[in-house]
């Protein structure tokens, strides 16, 4: 990476230039630099406003980028060790997306993980691809699933050699590593792809004494969600590319669904982050690295709490762990990680990013600041002091193993029927259901209702779990195919 060429900021500096012209904009958005809507440009200021443009000659095009775009686009590649990126506006479930359409096509087989996010299973019901699910342990303790064992990713290789791609998490939600280098080896060894949700892992590129991140690992593509530990705008960013993906297809499949009317709001966020991550990323990942190892010491001094970390490293199923994440195992304090989000958001202003059945997620990154950390920490003392109670009776957060009957494409669009949800055991679904965040799907199109699944949804339902996915809002139906 070359840092005295990192600290261009191609899209930005056009934008600059751009709102120093005295253009007339006869073009859209119509709200003409936010004259037409005064209450939107005193929401959002007047420079914000006057920066939401079209794409023109002198702004580039998203879809087919022949100067300024393509310009950051190298940057961005160069800062994140790849040979291609791609500026995304559609946040990270485009890119997911974009990246599993241009590895699989209609009847062709992807091993994956169960636990990934729902943009996954939704790239399968548009591409009809085949999932190959590699079942992930889940930690007893904890009641989270782990990342993809080696030896369970060998025995699906050598029972699918004719899958075409892996996809691997690098990291989960929680932090969790699966060893990556080691799936890249073994895949390429047969032919396939490897592909990366790397959401939760922008930091890896940047920060020292990080997991690999997917690049370096020698995967050949990746979703790397610059808004969540990048800085960016919400809603943009990066896929990745390396040398042996044929970057001239995955623009194609990137602008089958993508917007062309792209916004250079997000763009030039995109721009200015990576800069900032190429020069200044090592010093601000370190620390958010050393507040995170902090905030674990004082939570875990409380008592009861337990904000897990590197200890729980055990070279397979957890080959490394993000100290990033600030992740609290609650059954002990006698409340249910959802629980704990809300009483946080309710009674002490605090919003945290989620909370499932056991535990709670805090995300840590370069804009927080030691005093906010004291804060959720005086807080979680007082909600164990104020609301602990025996762990009696709490439901342990599991992965539940999906009994896939149909592909999700099939499912999706075969004919269904509503039934009540509590008559649905042995139906086959033909919808999500999923507590968001984090967007893994409990039940996905194409598997099979369980009695565990429902009593599973039922308890999430009443410890007040945002359940999404359904048609039915309030998740009493259930759509399911038709018998």
């Amino acid at each position: 990476m070359d840092k005295r060429q990192q600290e261009r900021a191609p899209v930005y500096e056009a934008l600059e230039k751009f709102s120093k012209m005295r253009v007339v904009p006869f073009d859209v958005p119509g709200h003409k630099r936010g004259r037409g809507n005064p209450e939107l440009a005193r929401l959002l200021g007047e420079k914000c406003v006057s920066m939401d443009v079209n794409s023109m000659k002198p702004l580039d095009n998203l879809c087919h980028p022949v100067s300024v775009i393509r310009d950051a686009e190298q940057l961005a590649a160069d800062a994140f060790g790849a040979a291609h990126a791609f500026l995304m506006v559609g946040g990270t479930t485009s890119a997911v997306q974009s990246m599993v359409m241009s590895a699989v096509k209609a009847g062709e087989k992807i091993i994956l993980p169960r636990n990934v996010h729902r943009s996954v299973v939704c790239a399968l019901v548009l591409c009809g691809a085949i999932p190959v699910y590699v079942d992930p342990d889940c930690d007893a303790d904890l009641g989270i699933p782990l990342g993809m064992r080696t030896d369970r990713l060998r025995e699906a290789i050598e029972r699918t050699p004719d899958a075409k791609a892996v996809l691997v998490n690098n990291p989960t939600y929680y932090g969790i590593c699966s060893d990556i280098r080691t799936i890249v080896q073994m895949a390429h060894a047969h032919g396939m792809l490897v592909l990366a949700d790397e959401a939760h892992g922008t930091h890896f590129y940047f920060g020292e004494d990080m997991p690999v991140s997917a690049m370096a690992a020698g995967a050949d593509l990746a979703a790397v969600s610059m808004h969540k530990s990048g800085g960016s705008l919400t809603q943009s960013s990066l896929l990745l590319a390396g040398p042996n993906a044929n970057a001239d297809y995955v623009r194609q499949i990137i602008n089958l669904t993508q917007t062309t009317s792209a916004s250079y709001l997000l763009l030039s966020s995109l721009d200015i982050s990576r800069r900032n991550l190429a020069l200044r990323g090592k010093e601000a990942f370190a620390a958010v690295t050393e507040l995170a190892d902090y905030a674990r010491e004082e939570i875990n001094d409380i008592g009861d709490w337990y904000a897990f970390s590197k200890e729980r490293v055990n070279g397979d199923s957890i080959f490394d762990f993000d100290r990033t994440k600030l992740s609290v195992h609650t059954l002990n304090v006698g409340l249910a990680g959802i629980e704990v989000y809300d009483i946080l958001r309710d009674e002490y202003d605090i919003q945290i990013e989620f909370g499932d059945l056991g535990n709670i997620l805090a995300y840590l990154s370069i804009g927080d600041r030691k005093r906010d950390v004291e804060r959720l920490v005086s807080a979680l003392s007082e909600i164990r002091r104020l609301y602990g109670k025996t762990r009696a009776g709490m439901m342990q957060n599991e992965y539940i193993p999906p009994d896939v009957a149909v592909t999700p494409q099939f499912a999706f669009y075969a004919p269904k029927e509503s039934l009540p949800i509590e008559q649905t055991a042995g139906c086959i679904c033909s919808e999500f259901v999923m507590c968001y965040p984090p967007g893994i799907p409990i039940l996905a199109p194409g598997e099979r209702v369980t009695d565990k699944i429902l009593d599973y949804i039922r308890y999430a339902k009443e410890k007040g779990c945002q359940m999404t996915g359904p048609e039915d809002a309030k998740i009493e139906k259930l759509n399911v195919l038709k018998m």
